[in-house]
C-alpha cells in the first residue's frame, strides 16, 4: 500500500485517478490489480516458456509440449494453447488462416525492407511482451524510435486491449510529435480498426512484420531481452507497483546509454551472412 500512495494519490483534489494514471503511463486496470493465486505449476511453466521463447520465438504448441516434457512437465497441447493465450503469445511461423475473418483488411505490408533509417521520428516500432512476477504476470508495451533506440513511451497493464496500445502511442506522439512510419507485428491489437484508424487519421504509415520474419522487429525484441535478463528475471516482483518502479528505472538507464547496438539494418546484415555462407 505504501508504494501505491507514493505513486498515486487516491484522494487528490486537483488530479483525477484517470489523469494520474495517464501521466504515469499506468493502465487504470493495473491500479486496482491484485495478483490472483494461480496454480504454482502453471506459473512456473509460463516463466520457463517466457525464457525459452525469448531465444526461440518460432516455437509453436507442439514443439513447446515436447520441450516442457523434457523439462519434467507432462503437459498436452490443450494446456499449452491456453497458457499461450494468457501470455499473449503467438508463434510466428508461416501457416494457413493467419487471422480471423474480418481482420485481414487491417493487415499492412512491411515497409522497412531496404529503407535507410537516418533520422529520429522516421520509424517507430512497438510491441507487447509478457512480464512474469512472483505470483502472477502483467503485460508491457513500449514504443521505440528505431534510429536512436530510445524508448519514447511505455505502460503496464493486466489485459491486452487495443485501446491501451493506442493510449501509449498517443503519449509518445504528445511528447515527440508524429513519426513517418510505425512498425508492429500482426497481433490482434494492431490488426484492429481502432489502431489502424488512429494512425491513418494522423497521416502515419503503418508497417507490419511479415509472418515467418523473426528479425523484422528486432530492435524492440533486443530491448525485451535486455529488460528481462538484466532486471525482470533477477528481481521477481510481488505486485504491479514494484514492477512499475523497476521497469521505469531500467528504461531510464537504457535511454541514457551512450552505446546502443549498430544502426545497420538487421535484415541487411542477415543477407550478408547468407552471401558469405554461399
Amino acid at each position: 500500500m505504501s508504494a501505491r500512495k507514493n505513486m498515486i494519490c487516491m484522494d487528490s483534489p486537483t488530479l483525477s485517478i484517470r489523469r494520474q494514471c495517464e501521466l504515469l503511463s499506468v493502465h487504470r486496470g493495473g491500479l486496482y490489480y491484485e495478483s490472483k493465486q494461480k496454480k504454482p505449476k502453471n506459473v512456473k511453466m509460463m516463466h520457463l516458456m517466457d525464457r525459452h521463447l525469448l531465444h526461440h520465438p518460432t516455437e509453436g504448441v507442439e514443439s513447446m509440449v515436447l520441450w516442457l516434457r523434457d523439462q519434467g512437465f507432462p503437459v498436452g497441447p490443450k494446456r499449452i494453447r491456453r497458457l499461450f493465450r494468457l501470455m499473449g503469445y503467438q508463434s510466428i511461423y508461416r501457416r494457413k488462416n493467419l487471422t480471423k475473418l474480418g481482420l485481414r483488411e487491417y493487415i499492412k505490408p512491411y515497409l522497412l525492407r531496404g529503407l535507410s533509417i537516418d533520422r529520429p521520428n522516421q520509424v517507430w516500432c512497438t510491441d507487447i511482451t509478457y512480464i512474469p512476477m512472483r505470483k502472477g504476470f502483467m503485460y508491457l508495451t513500449a514504443v521505440m524510435d528505431v534510429y536512436s533506440r530510445k524508448i519514447l513511451a511505455w505502460g503496464l497493464s493486466n489485459s491486452l486491449e487495443a485501446s491501451w496500445c493506442v493510449q501509449i502511442l498517443q503519449s509518445a506522439i504528445d511528447r515527440h510529435g508524429c513519426p513517418q512510419i510505425v512498425n508492429s507485428d500482426q497481433g490482434s491489437q494492431y490488426t484492429s480498426a481502432l489502431w489502424t484508424q488512429f494512425l491513418g487519421s494522423r497521416g502515419i504509415q503503418i508497417s507490419m512484420d511479415g509472418k515467418g520474419r523473426a528479425t523484422d522487429n528486432t530492435w524492440i525484441e533486443r530491448f525485451w531481452k535486455s529488460l528481462k535478463h538484466d532486471y525482470v528475471y533477477l528481481n521477481p516482483c510481488d505486485d504491479g507497483f514494484e514492477l512499475f518502479e523497476g521497469v521505469q528505472n531500467h528504461i531510464e538507464y537504457y535511454n541514457q546509454k551512450i552505446h546502443h547496438t549498430t544502426r545497420q539494418k538487421p535484415n541487411d546484415r542477415f543477407d550478408r551472412l547468407i552471401q558469405i555462407a554461399a
